[in-house]
């Protein structure tokens, strides 16, 4: 398939054109009072083709607003297209095609696909883009708007299906742990995709991301319990450097020698208080450590 880039194309001021056919309009009332104040019409021969011209000059005005181009046509041939804001005058024969370059919005449907590991998931995702070439957007795809959702949609398919959900290991990513990731990540993918048909991505983001129904309560259980061993392994290294820090203080300060027994009684101690969910009751021991 042969690939058309976009190309500026020629124009004239419209003010100017206005003129002149204003001028082609006042020549054709001037043939006609002439052939209507004389008996014979002589000027017919020339004020035929010249009405028929003045018609056919006035269809070469157009208006191009801001971020908006105008895409020229002639007798199936592109001969380039304009951008630039204001009254225009070209060609009258060629087809000028308006393509608006603002930047739009699409927001997808939520989407229910499977993630990496096969949970069934409902995403959707918010895509801004904008048109950069206007003759790719008419001529290489054949509905540029409709090309944008249904490629924004399968990306995003595919996107889900690469990433888990959710990854309690720190190294790997997951479309809930790293959104600023998964959000690139896509908008490469759609640049790609949609380069073909003169598109820009400007932004793209997870804008739903949920577990499906059918399995919510299931993994939101199952997530509770992630992090109830997440924390709890947590506590457990915090205690045992707690530990390891008291014993080590006692020994550099020589404040109590304490045998591999007692050390260990301590330990036991000193871990049933750090990592007890309730409040440990203390015991006063009014003997000998020994007793």
């Amino acid at each position: 398939m042969q690939s058309i880039a976009e190309k500026p194309a020629r124009g004239f001021s419209g003010y100017l054109a206005l003129m002149l056919s204003f001028v082609l309009i006042a020549s054709n009332v001037w043939l006609v009072y002439t052939m209507m104040d004389s008996e014979l019409p002589v000027y017919l021969w020339l004020e035929i083709p010249l009405f028929v011209a003045t018609i056919v000059f006035q269809l070469g005005f157009f208006v191009i607003q801001p971020n908006e181009s105008r895409v020229l046509v002639l007798f199936g041939k592109y001969i380039g297209s304009m951008r630039d804001a204001g009254f225009w005058y070209a060609n009258p024969f060629a087809v000028k095609k308006h393509v608006s370059l603002r930047i739009r919005n699409f927001n997808s449907e939520k989407i229910k696909v499977n993630d990496l590991h096969g949970n069934p998931i409902e995403i959707a995702a918010v895509v801004v883009w904008r048109v950069v070439d206007s003759a790719r957007a008419l001529f290489d795809v054949q509905n540029f708007e409709e090309f944008v959702a249904i490629q924004s949609e399968t990306a995003i398919r595919g996107l889900a299906s690469e990433y888990p959900y959710d990854s309690q290991d720190e190294e790997r990513s997951s479309l809930r742990g790293n959104p600023a990731e998964i959000a690139g990540h896509l908008k490469t993918e759609l640049e790609v995709r949609l380069q073909v048909a003169g598109v820009e991505i400007t932004e793209s983001r997870i804008s739903h991301l949920a577990y499906a129904q059918e399995i919510a309560q299931t993994m939101l259980r199952r997530q509770q319990a992630q992090a109830v061993i997440a924390a709890r392994r947590k506590i457990v290294e915090g205690a045992v450097g707690m530990v390891e820090d008291a014993l080590r203080m006692l020994s550099e300060h020589n404040v109590v020698t304490l045998d591999e027994e007692k050390k260990a009684t301590m330990v036991n101690n000193l871990m049933v208080a750090l990592v007890s969910e309730s409040e440990a009751q203390p015991v006063i021991n009014t003997g000998t450590l020994y007793q």
